[in-house]
């Protein structure tokens, strides 16, 4: 229990504070619809269906206040790299702002259900009254025309039409039937073409479906202007509905039972949503200038295994490691941005990105680039970032462990390489003393781009005596009998077959508790940061990992788990 909340402590008291607003809004409202005096008249309609369309309308108002938030990215990198105040603690949920944004959609998805359904139940109940199904109260309620002196309670005033069409026709013809109707199609798009498989395989489909938030928001804020929930106001003398519920026939023609008023809800959505709205569309302002601004090709190099290297210059750039920055190619597409995590090193002169042949929009990049003449410019780029990642606080930690599979190493390039540059010019602000670094790859091309920069680290270290202060074991998943044979013809040489490295690839997969407990029994009281930029199933064990072997003794070692999410 103790190792848990070393790693996830914080993160469980943030969703504990969420969950109980969330909770408090759905339980006051409730009871404020279901007992209040003002919605007498109103209950006596709709039942119990009015509190539970009106408690998830309050819980769907604070959610859709913080759906935008967590992908304001410029927003978070602001407070996650401006203000000194934001602790190592804080950093880490910022780096679990998508998780945060998937849960809120999820919650959001819920509560528009119980709503939806609570409403439409609503609208048979107002129309049974309004034809004279319930009792004699509930008629006369239906019947209190909108005049001078008087307002309507029952929204549906139309009787002319089939009553089993009555329902549907209010529906498609006001506005919170119009707008609901509109938010219910874009949320149930936008939540099902975000599903992984959709996501990873079909990315544009994922891409185009989520702008549909701008219709949802939009239909949101207007959504409550119909006003159909109404309650009863306070008249000149007061109607005590107590006693008048049952003497409708008085109504108007004695002091105790005026005919009774009511009105619509003041719309109130717009005042939770407004402010990140605002927020937001900053954000796509200070996008589209960067989209302006323009980008210059340093180098553009192909890679083994299809991976394409993409140097490149933008005045004022400024970057830090384990960065990332969303790339637009209107020769492809003018609204798709894709992230890449950037490969070069703050002390260099220019950015680069590696990618990966892996989608449409990357195999027509590719396409693009190998089809240019030697030395000439690529297309337009469009650049926006650099955006911070829980890779960026790699030199906070004494310890660090770094854990990349395939393309996935991106982000420990950038790392390795300023480590580099720090070592070059004695930089006395290093503070990390050890780096464990972990490369888990399919195929044996994978390795050749990245083997450069780690015999330059290799040679750096041996250099400066420091051989201990880069651990690093690369492990190849798959491979096939004639390099099984290759590799023991060859297996006495001083290097690697695959890498021309010292350090030998290993053959399979990490034994994960060996190497936590290496590293625990070599820094016996050390904070270890463990990054990984891989996949969710790889990153679900290692955080299992990370729990089981830190202590809850502030003197011995204790290992936070950090993971890419982008």
């Amino acid at each position: 229990m103790g190792n848990c909340i070393i790693n996830n402590g914080f993160t469980s008291f943030m969703l504990v504070v969420w969950m109980a607003i969330n909770i408090f809004l759905f339980v006051w409202y409730y009871f404020f619809y279901d007992l209040g005096d003002q919605f007498f008249y109103t209950r006596h309609l709709l039942g119990s269906a009015l509190a539970w369309a009106r408690a998830p309308a309050a819980v769907l108002n604070f959610n859709c206040m913080l759906i935008l938030l967590p992908v304001c990215r410029n927003l978070l990198s602001l407070i996650r790299g401006s203000f000194v105040c934001c602790s190592r603690t804080m950093r880490k949920q910022l780096d679990k702002n998508l998780s945060f944004h998937k849960l809120v959609a999820y919650t959001i998805a819920l509560m528009t259900a119980v709503h939806m359904i609570a409403h439409l139940l609503n609208v048979e109940w107002y129309n049974n009254s309004r034809q004279g199904v319930y009792d004699e109260l509930s008629t006369a309620l239906s019947n209190l025309a909108d005049t001078e002196n008087t307002t309507y309670l029952n929204p549906i005033h139309i009787t002319s039409l089939d009553p089993q069409q009555i329902p549907t026709y209010f529906v498609f013809t006001t506005i919170a039937g119009l707008t609901g109707i509109i938010i219910t199609l874009s949320l149930i798009l936008i939540i099902t073409s975000s599903m992984e498989v959709i996501r990873r395989s079909y990315f544009e489909v994922f891409w185009y479906t989520h702008h549909l938030f701008i219709i949802f928001f939009a239909g949101l804020v207007f959504h409550g202007a119909g006003r159909i929930v109404r309650r009863q106001t306070t008249t000149d003398p007061p109607h005590n509905f107590t006693l008048c519920k049952d003497r409708i026939d008085d109504w108007g023609k004695i002091p105790e039972c005026p005919i009774p008023q009511f009105e619509g809800g003041f719309p109130q959505t717009w005042m939770w949503v407004i402010g990140p709205m605002v927020l937001y569309i900053c954000e796509r302002v200070l996008r589209f200038i960067r989209y302006l601004q323009i980008v210059k090709y340093r180098k553009i190099v192909m890679r083994p295994s299809k991976v394409l290297e993409l140097q490149m210059v933008k005045s004022g750039f400024k970057m830090e490691v384990g960065q990332y920055v969303f790339l637009n190619c209107p020769a492809i597409s003018q609204l798709e941005w894709h992230p890449f995590t950037m490969t070069s090193a703050p002390e260099e002169d220019f950015f680069s990105v590696h990618i990966r042949s892996a989608g449409d929009w990357t195999n027509k990049l590719i396409d693009i680039m190998q089809k240019l003449p030697e030395g000439a410019q690529g297309p337009k780029m469009g650049v926006d970032g650099p955006f911070g990642t829980a890779s960026e606080d790699v030199f906070d930690y004494e310890v660090s462990m770094l854990v990349g599979a395939g393309i996935g190493v991106t982000p420990f390039a950038s790392i390795l390489k300023s480590i580099w540059y720090k070592f070059k010019d004695s930089n006395p602000k290093l503070r990390t003393r050890k780096i464990y670094f972990y490369w888990l790859c399919r195929e044996t091309h994978a390795f050749e781009w990245f083997a450069d920069l780690l015999q330059v680290l290799e040679r750096e270290m041996e250099e400066r005596g420091m051989v201990d202060f880069l651990t690093y074991k690369l492990y190849l998943t798959g491979w096939d009998q004639s390099h099984v044979d290759h590799v023991k013809v060859r297996f006495d040489e001083d290097t690697d077959v695959v890498t021309g490295l010292k350090q030998k690839t290993h053959y399979g997969r990490p034994v994960w508790d060996k190497e936590f407990e290496q590293v625990r029994k070599e820094n016996p009281t050390s904070v270890v940061g463990t990054f990984l930029c891989g996949p969710e199933a790889l990153g679900k064990v290692l955080e299992k990992k990370c729990a089981k072997y830190s202590d809850v003794d502030p003197r011995k070692t204790k290992f936070y788990f950090n993971k890419e999410n982008f």
